[in-house]
């Protein structure tokens, strides 16, 4: 199964777990979409999917200027992984299938 398609996230991070959701799409091996949360909605950047694997970054503005550089893998509806958080550490993440 792709990992294209809408999925509902949570991260945990040092400021507590905060959800997102993920409109992702795939061409091959580029993955494009965007991310929401907290009322902001940010471009999917440098996008890449092998398979059921993605990693992609996102620049986020709230609640501080941070980059996130994913790297998740889609086993059907359910979705898991990693978030690097700029200078903050690696968190988890997770989700599932809108």
């Amino acid at each position: 199964m792709s990992i294209s398609g809408t999925w509902n996230v949570e991260i945990s991070t040092p400021m507590g777990k905060q959800t997102a959701i993920l409109d992702l799409a795939t061409d091959g091996d580029v993955l494009t979409g965007t991310a929401k949360q907290g009322g902001e909605t940010a471009p999917i950047q440098d996008g890449t999917a092998s398979g059921d694997n993605a990693t992609f970054t996102l620049d986020l503005t709230k609640p501080i200027p941070v980059r996130l550089a994913f790297n998740v893998t889609a086993s059907g509806d359910e979705l898991s992984g990693d978030v690097k958080l700029g200078a903050f550490g690696t968190s988890k993440v997770s989700g599932t299938r809108a």
